[in-house]
């Protein structure tokens, strides 16, 4: 049986011990099992992708779900970057989509709800969680005056798009309990408590003051606590942009500007730190995989000797399956969706491939361009 998992571009653990790497050699060139197929998904008639880094797997094992930033801003000057442009600020459009398996839109819900989405996610009970990464800009406000109402949250959908929870409060940039500020990611625990990854910036001259960290909730919204800072040690973040959790229940973070994963308990002890898979944006976990996309080293922040990617590591520690995180479903032919911030759906099809377990810690076995 051949595993379906979804991987992220600007934008996916196993081990016995945690290891921190200072001397890894840049990983560039190993086996790609995949082809690509582009474009993919079938959008309404008259719209476009818009910058894209947050997509899953429905529990159906065939749907896709998508939450796009309202389509392609058509006042983003010659050679901009998406990213700086598109959003949802003054947008009509629906950002979530769902996808059957032959890519046509069956659902669509989320119009005037959002300003940047930046991660979905979906639970065991098929809700859709949806991350707000921030607020609306001045240009964005100049706009669409409302805006200044709406980001930095997180919400919480049924399957037919009727808002269950909202947690942060809409615009506002402040400290749980009374709000969030920059969520980037969202994944959940057996128990159904929350851990919401908050800070974008990675700039290493950003002041101390800087918000990184992850904050804790139960599943009802209820804060319990947050930890990490703004930093490069131990527990520490520059940009902790992505979330996931072991099968074990360790929570493992894409420390993005430090250019690491790093792995904590859930009471944010620390545990280790894994740099093999460099600048790490988006990361899914599933059985004895880690799947990690890096969208940045060679390009808008530069990783000396590496390359953007997908990295794919082992580790013959783990064979268990996971909770969902959003990426992943074994279900017939595999069948994996890349998005990326040039707007292009893409699917990556696996025809058959499976990656060795040799070693006790996760070292990366292929690498898709």
């Amino acid at each position: 049986m051949l595993m379906t998992f979804v991987l992220l571009v600007v934008l996916a653990l196993y081990g016995g011990a945690a290891n921190t790497q200072d001397d890894v050699q840049p990983t560039n060139d190993l086996p790609n099992p995949y082809e690509t197929i582009a474009p993919w998904g079938k959008l309404p008639e008259g719209r476009s992708w818009g910058a894209l880094s947050a997509v899953a797997i429905d529990n159906d094992g065939q749907s896709v779900w998508v939450a796009d930033r309202c389509g392609a801003n058509p006042e983003t000057p010659p050679g901009a970057s998406a990213f700086q442009y598109d959003s949802c600020a003054g947008s009509t459009l629906p950002p979530v989509l769902k996808f059957d398996s032959a890519g046509n839109v069956v659902k669509s819900f989320g119009a005037g709800i959002f300003i940047f989405p930046h991660k979905i996610y979906i639970d065991r009970d098929g809700s859709v969680w949806v991350v707000d990464q921030r607020s609306a800009n001045e240009r964005e406000l100049a706009k669409s005056p409302v805006g200044k109402q709406k980001g930095h949250t997180v919400v919480k959908f049924s399957p037919d798009g009727k808002v269950l929870l909202t947690l942060g409060k809409p615009g506002v940039a402040r400290n749980p309990p009374e709000a969030l500020t920059q969520p980037t990611s969202i994944v959940i625990a057996p128990n159904g408590d929350l851990f919401i990854s908050e800070g974008h910036t990675q700039n290493p001259d950003a002041p101390p003051e800087t918000v990184s960290r992850i904050s804790k909730f139960t599943k009802d919204g209820k804060f319990i606590k947050s930890f990490g800072k703004f930093g490069t040690g131990p527990g520490e973040f520059r940009g902790a942009h992505d979330i996931a959790m072991d099968a074990g229940g360790r929570l493992f973070v894409a420390d993005r500007g430090n250019m690491r994963i790093q792995i904590l308990d859930q009471d944010g002890k620390y545990l280790g730190e894994w740099k093999q898979f460099s600048r790490s944006s988006g990361l899914y976990i599933r059985n004895d995989l880690i799947y990690v996309t890096d969208s940045e080293s060679n390009g808008v922040a530069p990783h000396l000797g590496w390359k953007r990617g997908i990295r794919i590591g082992t580790n013959q520690r783990w064979q268990s399956s996971l909770p969902h995180s959003g990426s992943s479903r074994t279900e017939g032919n595999q069948r994996s969706r890349r998005l990326g911030s040039g707007r292009e759906g893409q699917r990556l099809w696996r025809r058959s491939w499976t990656a060795p377990c040799y070693e006790t810690r996760p070292t990366v076995e292929d690498l898709i361009h």
